[in-house]
């Protein structure tokens, strides 16, 4: 795909010494002994191979490209049958979803307060910030394998100095301070908001209708551990698909359920199609557009872990707000003919119709009027 951003040479040698693609971050990740996959999809988190990763006495890798090599990053970790994970603290935070196996998490801070809670393949949870804590593998013959998204790379690119950031003695108490239930699978609904710090179901988790992003599906929103890493779940149901949008950088998208495909491009450029099924991760690049399909017998869900939405003055994410009124989502109407055209032949393909037609007219009735 070609760069329209592309300048002349001379121009280009200009800001030559101001290269900051080896940034704080990645020297890091180097001296962790670790690779980084410069990819915006991976088509099965289960499988994709890793490194041994000798500190943390695991295996693991880094996924994560230009764009998010600045705001926020994924890493895939595995622990071996019967094993545990040294211990760490970290002045950044963390969300952890468990893609494989069972388990148990210990939590604590340098006052002495100390929980432990039990997970298995499904659950999410996130570290409090600058906590210690330890994540063991509950079985004797099964690996644990887990993906974390973190806001690692602003901080360790802002103090470049992973001492600091790693060994800095300090409790939020506003974050944690022991609380027994702090990871039990409770939590308080607001709107689409749900404040819990452990989920033991994403699959099963019951989800809210928001037919504002097409097609009636379901949503919900998280706040964990009191952080600022946004996430949310999305499902859409058989023989239908997601209205386009984008937002901006650090969208690591998690396929937990069904099959299909999804389409991204820059504004102004021809899609591409990345196909995915259980384990596919998914990450649009800054501002590039995407639209997920599903093309399976069964509900689409996927679990997004984010770095920033852009908002409106009433404070919705412009990614759920149509183009025809200033925001970054592509109604129906206004979607190329060979979206639905190429949906429907890959519906036929698994023996299935599209259900999109009732959709298509209720979005008629309060489509805004279309720009001059």
């Amino acid at each position: 795909m070609a760069d329209r951003t592309a300048v002349p040479e001379e121009l280009a040698k200009k800001f030559a010494t101001e290269k900051d693609w080896d940034t704080p971050y990645q020297r890091w990740i180097r001296a962790e002994g670790l690779d980084i996959i410069p990819a915006h999809y991976i088509p099965n988190l289960r499988t994709v191979e890793l490194k041994p990763w000798l500190r943390r006495e695991a295996k693991g890798l880094y996924i994560n490209h230009e764009a998010s090599r600045t705001s926020n990053d994924c890493y895939v970790c595995e622990i071996a049958p019967g094993k545990k994970m040294a211990p760490q603290r970290q002045l950044f935070e963390e969300m952890v979803l468990i893609l494989d196996g069972r388990g148990s998490t210990a939590v604590w801070n340098d006052k002495g307060d100390r929980i432990t809670f039990e997970w298995k393949a499904g659950a999410m949870f996130a570290v409090p910030l600058n906590c210690w804590h330890q994540h063991f593998n509950g079985s004797g013959s099964e690996h644990v394998r887990f993906v974390s998204v973190t806001n690692g790379p602003s901080v360790m690119n802002l103090y470049d100095d992973a001492a600091f950031v790693f060994d800095t003695e300090y409790d939020f108490a506003n974050r944690f301070t022991g609380e027994p239930d702090y990871f039990t699978a409770k939590g308080e609904q607001k709107g689409f908001l749900l404040e819990s710090n452990f989920v033991s179901d994403v699959v099963n988790l019951p989800l809210i209708y928001a037919r504002e992003r097409g097609a009636g599906g379901g949503h919900i929103r998280f706040n964990m551990a009191r952080g600022s890493i946004p996430s949310h779940i999305s499902e859409f149901p058989v023989g239908t698909y997601k209205k386009g949008h984008c937002h901006g950088p650090g969208a690591h998208v998690v396929v937990l359920s069904g099959e299909g495909y999804t389409l991204m491009w820059p504004e102004n450029e021809e899609p591409k199609r990345y196909d995915w099924e259980v384990g596919t991760l998914i990450v649009p690049p800054n501002r590039w557009f995407h639209q997920h399909f599903n093309t399976s017998a069964e509900p689409g869900r996927y679990l997004a872990f984010k770095h920033f939405s852009p908002r409106n003055p009433q404070g919705v994410p412009l990614s759920w707000v149509s183009r025809r009124k200033g925001g970054n989502q592509i109604d129906y109407a206004d979607e190329p003919a060979i979206v639905r055209q190429m949906y429907e032949e890959n519906l036929a393909r698994n023996g299935l119709t599209s259900k999109m037609e009732d959709v298509y007219r209720d979005e008629l009735t309060t489509l805004p009027p279309l720009k001059a």
